[in-house]
């Protein structure tokens, strides 16, 4: 029986632009295209480790679908021989797409990988660039689309204020805009809310203190865990942040020494691109310490008569140093 035609484009391309955004547009890629096309099987390969055998027998009819949809990660890591397969593909697709299955290809952006960008391009390839919001202004313009898609509105000065706490995590920010209009009726959502739900979310200012001890700034992430602990944050929030943050560095390196898949580590792709970028200078040891340190945190912080701020210091001072002891 022939297959039914659809109009999503066979070879689909997300280049670069914010990593959350890049990831968000992959997944709604993948979501229409399933609507397109509910017969198709799907499949994931990461150009890092997949060869053009591999691609080949992915986009190929297979006893369980005459079709597949094939997402493609890490395009830019491509060898020529399966770059050389896609680009093949893709003019084949793109001249019979009623037939073809779908590709939707992962491109981190800059200029590896450039080449098989351009050739697949030329060849029929739909690509798409999310925004880069590297800079404070398109964050907050960001912060103020999240809102707007919720039929909600914030004040300028509060989407300035998610955006000075939140930094670069784009994740964090579109998620923290999601639970504003969920926990709050406020329209438009004003500073003194956003104000009262940072102070009383555990959570946020964990992480903030988390990622600036990871970036080695001592001195800041004791200023903000000391900050946070005299507005009413218990200690053992800020801990399980720290935690976290150490648990994700212990996968990536896992990843990246091959012990597990990024499947098994069961943690969001643009969380683990980022963490990989964190992994210099961290060793076995130096994070086995970090969290033996942390561990005797929590126990100072359960404990009668312990002293959990200066354990968190501690514990603080330790990670900026990657686990190094003092020199």
């Amino acid at each position: 029986m022939a297959a039914t035609k659809h109009t999503f484009p066979p070879f689909y391309i997300v280049c670069g632009g914010d990593s959350y955004l890049n990831e968000e547009a992959v997944r709604d890629m993948r979501r229409q295209a399933s609507a397109a096309r509910p017969d198709a099987e799907t499949v994931e390969l990461d150009a890092s480790t997949a060869d053009r055998y591999a691609f080949d027998e992915a986009v190929s009819p297979s006893l369980l679908s005459p079709v597949s949809i094939v997402t493609v990660t890490n395009m830019q890591n491509a060898d020529e021989q399966l770059g050389d397969s896609m680009v093949a593909y893709c003019k084949q697709a793109v001249a019979d797409p009623g037939q073809a299955s779908i590709v939707i290809a992962q491109h981190e952006g800059g200029p590896k990988g450039k080449r098989l960008l351009d050739e697949l391009t030329r060849a029929g390839a739909r690509v798409d660039k999310p925004a880069d919001l590297k800079n404070p202004k398109a964050r907050v313009q960001f912060v103020t689309s999240q809102f707007e898609q919720r039929h909600r509105r914030i004040e300028p000065a509060a989407a300035q204020q998610l955006v000075a706490v939140l930094g670069e995590r784009t994740g964090e920010l579109a998620a923290m805009c999601e639970q504003l209009c969920f926990d709050f009726d406020d329209d438009p959502i004003g500073l003194d809310r956003v104000n009262q739900y940072l102070t009383a979310n555990p959570q946020v200012t964990g992480f903030t203190v988390a990622d600036t001890a990871m970036a080695g700034n001592t001195t800041q992430a004791i200023i903000a865990m000391r900050s946070a602990v005299q507005q009413g944050t218990d200690p053992i929030a800020l801990i399980g942040a720290l935690a976290l943050k150490l648990r994700t560095i212990a996968k990536a390196s896992a990843v990246r020494a091959g012990t597990i898949s990024v499947a098994e580590a069961k943690t969001n792709p643009w969380v683990m691109r980022n963490t990989m970028r964190q992994l210099t200078g961290w060793t076995s040891a130096g994070l086995s310490a970090c969290i033996q340190q942390l561990a005797w945190a929590d126990e100072q912080s359960k404990t009668n008569g312990g002293d959990p701020v200066y354990a968190l210091e501690q514990a603080i001072q330790l990670i900026a140093r990657k686990g190094r002891p003092v020199a």
